[in-house]
């Protein structure tokens, strides 16, 4: 295929995905069965593996020679919401201005998805010697828990794919490393009652700044483990938001607040939360009860993902930086599905068309020479595989 009919392909891929609304609160399923409509008509066998309430898939399809190995192309599907944005373009159809292609996940990271579909049919146009694997999740931008079935699937696969790239908008930089995520939420259950006898009432968000306050003495450990790979140089903690009470003359029944902790791979952040957990039995919950015995304090986790760092002397690396033309290996800070994979003994990187500092944001866009760069690491990999 030239590069002009392959230009044209990727606008027009990436112009249909780009329709569909694949917000993280809504299905994928629309995105999902196009995928799987143009896969099959390839040739290519697909699975699906839904959600509990097949609201949503993730789709897996692998193509070439049987036996394990071989390299894996991986994205997300979702994207996060325009909900209070300013956009000047429509943000669920492709606009075409000044070399860049606008709408909501062009760079994060639709783009790259359509660059993978658009490549497939040069990948089967000749013999591989290693397996291609494709994965698309869902529910990435809500702390990596879609992926999770399709990571259950390789890990028990005899199939499985030795290589993985992520192909997050890194602008076509290989990646090596993140940090991990551990997000929580904390309620703080007290006892309402008139203002006026406030010593009568438990205040929860009283209670909640105080746990609050601990948090914030705890995050001053995770200094002490320092990384200059990572900017900032160490693992963090912050509370996002809080939310209590019913009126100024009430004192609050109900606070409830969440919080995350993004951590330098390896480091375990479980103390942490054992510490809290000490703090609010012995110090908190015991004056709380005093007053009423109803009263209680109750952690839910979230979301949790693993860092990644993968090694900066492997072949893997040494091969993408061929493919993507770039040896500028860096970390980044946002997370990634990579450190999943990882774990499930699939080395992982991360490469992508297009920039994080337009992820997330009104009109957000990937460039067209981006785009064509992607497709030269795609083909560069292609030529790979076939030698």
């Amino acid at each position: 295929m030239g590069c002009r009919a392959m230009s044209d392909e990727v606008r027009n891929i990436l112009g249909q995905l780009l329709a569909f609304d694949t917000t993280s609160r809504e299905s994928n399923l629309e995105l999902i069965h196009f995928i799987q409509n143009y896969l099959v008509g390839l040739g290519v066998e697909t699975q699906l593996f839904h959600d509990a309430d097949a609201r949503k898939a993730n789709l897996y399809a692998r193509t070439g020679p049987a036996g394990q190995g071989g390299v894996m192309l991986s994205g997300h599907t979702d994207v996060v919401p325009v909900d209070g944005q300013q956009w000047s373009m429509p943000p669920f159809a492709l606009t075409h201005h000044n070399g860049r292609y606008y709408g909501r996940g062009s760079a994060d990271m639709k783009g790259f998805l359509a660059c993978v579909l658009a490549s497939v049919p040069d990948f089967l146009a000749q013999p591989l010697r290693m397996p291609l694997h494709l994965a698309f999740s869902y529910d990435e931008e809500i702390g990596c828990l879609g992926v999770r079935s399709l990571v259950a699937h390789l890990q028990a696969s005899k199939e499985k794919p030795a290589m993985c790239i992520v192909g997050e908008p890194t602008e076509m930089k290989p990646v090596y490393g993140h940090k991990g995520k551990l997000a929580m939420r904390c309620h703080v259950r007290g006892h309402a009652c008139h203002s006026a006898y406030t010593p009568h009432g438990v205040n929860a968000i009283e209670y909640a700044a105080r746990l609050i306050n601990k948090l914030t003495s705890l995050g001053t450990q995770l200094v002490a483990t320092q990384n200059p790979r990572f900017d900032p140089p160490y693992s963090t903690l912050q509370v996002g938001t809080i939310r209590g009470g019913a009126a100024l003359n009430i004192v609050p029944q109900d606070c409830q607040f969440d919080f995350e902790i993004r951590h330098l791979p390896g480091v375990q952040v479980g103390a942490i939360i054992r510490e809290l957990e000490q703090y609010a039995e012995t110090e908190l919950l015991p004056a709380m009860r005093q007053v009423a015995a109803s009263s209680d304090i109750q952690l839910q986790p979230l979301s949790q993902y693993p860092g990644l760092l993968t090694d900066l002397q492997s072949d893997f690396a040494y091969w993408l930086a061929q493919w993507c033309s770039s040896d500028e290996f860096a970390t980044v800070a946002f997370g990634t599905e990579g450190g999943l994979f990882d774990e499930a003994g699939v080395a992982t990187l991360i490469c992508g068309p297009g920039s994080m500092a337009q992820g997330h944001k009104p009109d957000e866009y990937v460039s067209v020479e981006q785009l064509e760069r992607c497709m030269k690491m795609l083909t560069n990999l292609r030529i790979w595989m076939m030698a």
